[in-house]
């Protein structure tokens, strides 16, 4: 039997599969939300989910391997990136009538095949990250032992040296995991006091680590003599930065609470403002005493803190700074296994996932199944994985699902109406303006100067607009990074490339705010749009571009096993969305 080629009208279904969005209705449950929250609230919320990772788990990499003194730079530009990001995941939020994570609002926004993607890339993110926190969590533990625990599992496990692997397994890491589990297992939840407390205590002795180590400074360790301020450049910084990308995830807290907060067009993004600067501060605070202590390159990079302390002869200083890391990695671990079994449900409750993973406990109304599997495979890589390892591969993922999403906020901007058929908060502005130009049309004024882009659909052309805006921003960044001596070229072809790609990306940019967009009254929006999607676009990929081939290669594993692994079928996604709801 001879195999002919697919029709097109198979492959019109088959990319309108691939496309299909998720309509929701806002349930009663939501709308009945009392607004309570205030701005304060948020901020100590968004602090909460950002302090500590960074500090305790990334400065020693980020300063013995990336970019020495320069930390401080990286943690800068991080924030930067981050910050942008945080205002357009608040402005996805309001918009949808559920609480969500970044894979609901991809499927809303963006489609099936996205969202499935997204939520993958989301699920390894975690797994990683929890194990990461677990590690850390043991490996500061030690010290307060005395590193007893270590010396016990050398001695009678013996010491494996195996690229990515751990020197030892760590037991003490994956029985963490393991009680964290049981906890969430019962339907536990991190409440308001508990969140409030560990976070005062965090900031608390952070605020001990950074007076006590600018009394320990000696501004020599910063001289060429020990390597200078960037010793690994400005490449070091970027890449740096990227993996400090990591440190800000927990703003997504904010935007998930905006249903809950008084006068949330005000206080959401002022509360993201405020978290995101305070962790910022922090960060670069103690990036700054960390490698005044002590030289960075004699740095310890799985306990970078309490090894400086060490160094200097403060061992009562280490333990504080062991117990505010035991401190800062509790809540954040049990918030995502909190998170990661509630994503993967409703991913199988959309028909993209298993569906064994969408049962729920009907008495403790808590995802068992995916709970306990992935509980496990958390606790199975945090025994074998080397915090090294699991750390070069955490922010990539992160930087990818955000760039999503902020392309997310153009497509919003420019379709005619959100994806729901309530009309909520998020919804346009009202009736009144039913005679105002449709969106992802061309503006009325600029309809005579550009009447070559008349003839087009509504949308078709900030389609088309968009897909170049992206294609030229990552030939554009891939210039920048890699230069004409990486990629063979004459200094006039590459001089030619770059200003081929930045005039592209400027004139695409120019088509897009050509453009009639939603204007909404009640509810938060970026500001200055598509101009600062675009540029956080920009920046995003050109971070994601100095990261190692390792982190590409662990994201193109992950792909790769998230299409084929799971066994994500368009064809069949639809009857299993059904199913789930």
């Amino acid at each position: 039997m001879a195999w002919g080629l697919p029709s097109t009208t198979s492959l019109a279904r088959f990319c309108q599969k691939l496309n299909r969005r998720k309509t929701l209705e806002e349930p009663t449950m939501e709308t009945s939300l009392r607004r309570h929250l205030t701005t304060l609230d948020l901020t100590l919320l968004g602090v909460g989910g950002m302090v500590g990772f960074g500090l305790y788990v990334l400065t020693g990499t980020v300063a013995k391997w990336m970019a020495g003194p320069a930390m401080l730079v990286s943690f800068s530009v991080a924030a930067v990136a981050s910050l942008l990001a945080a205002l357009f995941y608040a402005e996805l939020a309001v918009c949808v009538p559920l609480r969500g994570s970044a894979y609901l609002f991809t499927y809303v926004f963006m489609g099936e095949l996205w969202a499935f993607l997204i939520g993958w890339i989301m699920l390894i993110q975690c797994l990683l990250g929890g194990s990461a926190m677990a590690r850390v969590w043991s490996s500061y533990l030690d010290i307060i032992f005395s590193h007893r625990i270590q010396s016990f599992t050398e001695a009678h496990v013996g010491i494996w040296q195996l690229p990515v692997l751990a020197w030892y397994p760590d037991f003490l890491a994956a029985a963490i995991i393991l009680l964290v589990l049981a906890l969430a297992s019962c339907g536990g939840r991190i409440s308001s006091w508990f969140n409030h407390t560990f976070s005062a205590i965090s900031l608390a002795i952070i605020t001990f680590i950074i007076i006590l180590g600018f009394v320990l400074a000696r501004p020599h360790n910063w001289s060429t003599e020990e390597g200078g301020f960037a010793p690994f450049g400005f490449s070091g910084i970027m890449a740096g930065a990227a993996t400090c990308f990591y440190s800000f995830v927990g703003f997504g807290a904010i935007a998930a609470s905006s249903k809950e907060t008084q006068n949330a067009k005000q206080a959401v993004p002022m509360a993201l403002a405020i978290s995101v600067g305070l962790v910022a501060g922090a960060n670069i605070l103690v990036s700054t005493v960390l490698t005044l202590m002590v030289p960075w390159h004699s740095l310890d990079p799985n306990l970078a803190l309490a090894d400086a302390f060490l160094q200097r002869g403060y061992s009562w200083a280490a333990f504080i700074v062991a117990a505010g890391a035991i401190c800062a990695m509790s809540p954040l671990l049990l918030t995502i296994f909190l998170f990661v079994p509630r994503m993967v449900c409703a991913m199988a409750a959309d028909g993209l996932f298993f569906q064994v993973f969408a049962h729920v406990h009907p008495r403790t109304q808590v995802p068992v199944v995916s709970l306990l599997v992935f509980g496990v495979l958390m606790a199975f890589l945090a025994l074998l994985l080397d915090l090294q390892a699991l750390v070069h591969f955490l922010s990539i993922g992160t930087l990818l699902v955000l760039t999503v999403l902020t392309t997310s906020i153009i497509i919003l901007r420019f379709q005619k109406a959100p994806p729901s058929s309530s009309q909520g908060p998020g919804s346009p502005v009202g009736t009144e303006q039913a005679s105002a130009p449709e969106p992802g049309q061309l503006r009325p004024a600029l309809r005579p100067y550009l009447r070559f882009l008349g003839g087009c659909r509504p949308g078709a052309t900030v389609a088309w607009a968009l897909g170049v805006l992206l294609a030229s921003a990552i030939t554009l960044d891939g210039m920048l990074v890699f230069g004409d001596s990486a990629l063979h070229l004459p200094p006039w072809g590459y001089t030619l490339l770059l200003l081929l790609s930045s005039a592209t990306f400027l004139l695409s940019l120019l088509v897009l705010g050509a453009h009639q967009q939603q204007r909404r009254q009640d509810t938060f929006q970026v500001p200055m749009v598509p101009l600062t999607p675009a540029l956080s676009i920009l920046l995003n990929i050109f971070l994601m571009l100095h990261l190692s081939y390792l982190a590409w290669l662990y994201l193109s594993i992950c792909l790769l096993t998230g299409e084929w692994g799971p066994g994500w079928d368009p064809v069949g996604a639809a009857g299993g969305e059904q199913a789930g709801r």
